[in-house]
């Protein structure tokens, strides 16, 4: 079983002292979440809330994930680095290669992207891209994005994105493993057809079960049921030993986690108070413990 510390809603400045922590305690990797800005007149309602309403508020920093991934990665030998979610169609095609290749260059092939399709509208209309037809492009993107990270003269002609031949380096030395966000039909289709994993939210274990075996139906039917695939969530209950082996046991290849709040309670809605008001010494803490006391039982899964 691989963990991944989630560092959602945390203040900037503990993003490297966590990552040094974290590569120091032997956690997997580290999981960004991705946002561009907080419109004041929000009028497209947040999908994981009862009423709507985002779970942090208007002031809740969100690093860009490639600027600060570059960052963490320059100051840790082993960790990894994955995005859950980054909203890939909200930005150009271009700049999505050209930002997550360079990171996973200068970090040395420990750059993983996870993307969704996204819910804010607001995003969409002012980075000019468009909402309604976001998830089809997210498809085409995710094979264009292969191709521009083959190096040497590469081109894609599809419905929606239609360059090249063209050069665009630097250029990966492995390919960077694309993992799909989301519980829904398309998005549980998408991961299983053209991704190399599946991200999950947080949900209890019979619900993390549920959809493991959904993702391991859509694998068979896209012809890939043997293939190597990872499916990485967050599960509403502490990680014991017990936790992981069924877990594992269904599939899950990696959980998300937050080692600094271990024994609160699972409440979403709190979570962005939580991180924000943490203590980095705490959190420094907390990781090592969370390394002996979670990571090394579960060495074997």
């Amino acid at each position: 079983m691989k963990f991944w510390a989630s560092t959602a809603f945390s203040p900037p400045e503990h993003y490297l002292p966590l990552a040094k922590a974290a590569d120091d305690a032997g956690v997997h990797g580290i999981m960004m979440s991705d946002h561009i800005f907080y419109p004041r007149d929000l009028k497209t309602p947040y999908p994981y809330s009862a009423d709507g309403t985002p779970i942090w508020p208007p002031e809740t920093a969100w690093p860009d994930n490639w600027v600060t991934i570059g960052a963490m990665a320059a100051v840790t030998e082993r960790l990894q680095f994955g995005t859950s979610v980054y909203i890939a169609p909200a930005r150009d095609l271009f700049t999505v290669a050209k930002q997550v290749g360079t990171a996973a260059v200068l970090s040395g092939n420990r750059v993983n992207l996870g993307v969704g399709a996204g819910w804010m509208r607001e995003e969409f209309e002012q980075t000019g891209q468009r909402y309604d037809n976001r998830g089809r492009r997210l498809d085409e993107m995710i094979s264009a994005l292969r191709e521009l990270w083959r190096g040497g003269w590469v081109e894609h002609h599809g419905e929606l994105y239609d360059f090249g031949p063209l050069m665009i380096e630097p250029a990966p030395t492995r390919p960077v493993p694309i993992w799909c966000g989301g519980h829904s039909g398309p998005a549980l289709r998408r991961a299983a057809r053209l991704c190399d994993g599946w991200l999950g939210n947080a949900y209890p274990i019979e619900e993390c079960e549920h959809y493991a075996g959904l993702l391991r139906k859509e694998l068979d039917n896209a012809g890939r049921g043997d293939d190597d695939f990872e499916i990485i969530l967050a599960v509403e209950a502490q990680p014991t030993p017990e936790v992981c082996a069924r877990l594992s046991a269904a599939g899950v290849t990696g959980m998300m986690c937050v080692p600094w709040l271990q024994g609160m309670p699972h409440d979403h809605t709190e979570i962005a108070g939580s991180q924000r008001g943490t203590d980095l010494d705490r959190k420094i803490d907390a990781t090592h413990r969370f390394a002996e006391s979670v990571i090394a039982p579960a060495a074997d899964l």
